[in-house]
């Protein structure tokens, strides 16, 4: 009955070993898609790094070119300040503006001081020379003044349309790094929005997973409860033999002992073993 018990037992723990292997195998194949998609992810997020590390930079960029335009701009105002104040000094200047060219008026003082050098004058004379002198270089100077004023403005005129080429330049810069930055925060949304996806779907297969590994617990139980069974019943089979043997050996050592004394009654020459079971007899007896 028992050895039946443990046939029985044993093709059903065959059944609940195969049935634990089919589900060690499908819970292999969840994890290892699942793994597959975890390493997409991981591929996507160092890429979603690298990408955010370039949009970044560019960001940079654009701040330092919008602080240039900035710079320049300012540089723009305050030379258009500065024209403003020379032509208003320009104004009062022409106010005094003399009739005479700066190269007329050059060449009357010459005129004058060759006179002063080269005539004999009396000393109301040459005074009087003088005083001219000093009106011809004061007019002299409005007209210098005027000059230099204007050549300062055109300079400076040059010198804003300079500065309006680089800020409209780096103008141009900052909304094509603007949108260039644009486009690969673009792109970075995609690949996160790409990796959420994947990430959604590799939890999934992960809640898959354990839900299979989670089937296996209960037959992995029953698995252990019968090689229990299958044991406890092997244990009583074996004390079973044991006594059962133990039984035989007792009916046959009494058979051999029963043989020996008619031996010994009859006379006859009995063996070493014989002698041995006859002398252990008689000790148990005396005992």
């Amino acid at each position: 009955m028992s050895t039946r018990q443990i046939e029985e037992l044993n093709q059903k723990l065959q059944t609940l070993k195969e049935q634990k292997s089919q589900l060690n195998v499908e819970a292999a194949e969840w994890a290892e898609k699942r793994n597959k998609l975890n390493e997409k992810v991981k591929k996507l997020r160092a890429e979603i790094n690298e990408i955010k590390s370039e949009r970044d930079k560019l960001n940079k960029n654009v701040k330092k070119l919008k602080q240039q335009r900035e710079n320049l701009q300012k540089e723009i105002v305050e030379k258009i300040e500065e024209i403003k104040s020379l032509r208003q000094e320009l104004k009062v200047l022409k106010e005094k503006k003399p009739a005479k060219t700066a190269k007329e008026l050059e060449k009357k003082i010459e005129s004058i001081e060759w006179e002063i050098q080269t005539s004999s004058l009396t000393l109301q004379q040459e005074k009087e020379l003088v005083e001219q002198v000093k009106k011809l270089e004061t007019q002299l100077n409005v007209q210098k003044k005027i000059s230099q004023t204007t050549n300062k403005i055109l300079e400076l005129q040059t010198e804003i349309k300079a500065l309006e080429a680089r800020r409209e330049l780096c103008h141009q810069k900052i909304l094509e790094t603007a949108e260039k930055s644009q486009q690969i925060h673009q792109k970075m949304l995609e690949k996160i929005g790409e990796a959420k996806k994947i990430k959604t779907k590799a939890d999934e297969l992960h809640k898959i997973f354990l839900q299979v590994r989670e089937k296996i617990n209960p037959i992995q139980k029953e698995i252990a409860e019968i090689s229990q069974q299958i044991k406890k019943l092997k244990d009583q089979i074996r004390k079973e033999e044991e006594k059962e043997k133990k039984k035989k050996e007792k009916a046959l050592r009494e058979k051999l002992e029963k043989q020996a004394k008619e031996k010994f009654k009859r006379g006859e020459k009995l063996s070493w073993e014989e002698f041995q079971l006859l002398a252990k007899d008689e000790t148990n007896t005396q005992d």
